[in-house]
């Protein structure tokens, strides 16, 4: 956050300082003459919205605050309260000094949620695919863990007017904005975790294959593939996102001793190994179509889950959530 604020401030200064240099030397000669034509050339358009950059950060906020007052549904003691009970207790948790707003608004198949505000007043967003997650048939332990993420960025300041606009144009430089969103997103996550450590694995499976097949995904091996996946490439598909990567972001969830990892992987607790290949080996080190056949004809899923292809609302699983998701991944003889 210091490097992305003191590179947003450095913009604002090197403004102010051309604008001064505009008003001490209105019409320089020489190599200044080239300059100044160079910059006000290229860059016109660009200097004339640095200063307007704080109002329209304001602007867009007040906006996005207003579509969802006048479009989302909005949760409370009669609309949605098992969801917004969770959403009170994360701010009485949190130390908030007031209860955030919190919308659902239709997912169209996006599994997404965030938090932020305009002024003073703060809301979460929670699109529908994501909320539905939160039915008895379901997990609602992830959806706690999930709406104390949010409130979590809440309660560490992430949507606080001053600290975007100090922040805002370094978050827009490659690799070291990216990499301040991710340690926001750590953050949050552990305050997801204080809430709910038990909705992790649902969460976790949740983002990595949606809310029906969510309850299918082996946390473990997820987990594992943080330390198995590597290469230079790898580490650079990870830099350039806003959020950790999937299997970083799992390991840090499952090993509290370490904080997650910005931009190396981590290189040590592995529960099972690679059951498969890994990205990096050798083609020549990937088995052949009959050896996985062959493998498969003679293991077996430690847990057999008889609902493979997702959970269903309203439907009664006898095999629990957990004895799939937090088994052992590797599979045993027949």
């Amino acid at each position: 956050m210091a490097v992305c604020g003191l590179l947003t401030l450095g913009v604002y200064a090197s403004w102010l300082g051309f604008i001064a240099w505009l008003i001490v030397d209105p019409e320089p000669t020489g190599v200044g003459a080239e300059v100044r034509s160079y910059i006000t050339n290229s860059l016109d358009q660009y200097l004339l919205l640095i200063p307007l950059l704080p109002i329209l950060l304001w602007a867009a906020r007040a906006i996005l605050y207003a579509q969802q007052r006048a479009q989302g549904v909005q949760m409370s003691v009669t609309q949605f309260p098992e969801g917004y009970r969770m959403v009170v207790e994360a701010a009485h948790n949190f130390g908030l000094r007031r209860v955030p707003d919190a919308y659902v608004v239709p997912g169209n198949g996006t599994i997404n949620a965030f938090a932020t505000g305009h002024g003073l007043r703060r809301y979460v967003i929670i699109h529908s695919d994501l909320f539905e997650v939160g039915g008895s048939a379901r997990d609602p332990e992830a959806l706690r863990f999930v709406i104390n993420h949010e409130v979590g960025h809440l309660a560490a300041g992430h949507a606080s007017f001053l600290r975007l606009a100090i922040t805002t144009l370094g978050m827009q430089i490659p690799i070291i904005g990216s990499a301040l969103s991710r340690a926001q997103e750590y953050t949050a996550d552990n305050h997801g975790y204080a809430a709910s450590p038990q909705g992790v694995p649902g969460t976790i499976g949740l983002i990595a294959a949606g809310k029906y097949l969510g309850a299918q995904v082996n946390f473990h091996a997820l987990a594992d593939r943080a330390v198995t996946e590597r290469g230079f490439w790898l580490h650079v598909a990870s830099w350039w996102t806003s959020h950790p990567a999937l299997t970083w972001r799992a390991h840090a969830l499952r090993d509290r001793s370490r904080p997650g990892r910005l931009m190396v992987r981590p290189k040590q607790g592995v529960l099972a190994g690679p059951i498969s290949p890994v990205g990096r080996d050798g083609s020549r080190t990937w088995p052949t179509p009959g050896q996985v056949l062959a493998v498969m004809d003679a293991t077996r899923p430690r847990v057999a889950a008889e609902e493979q292809f997702g959970r269903y609302p309203g439907v009664e699983y006898e095999v629990p959530r957990d004895a799939v998701r937090l088994t052992d991944p590797r599979p045993v003889s027949r």
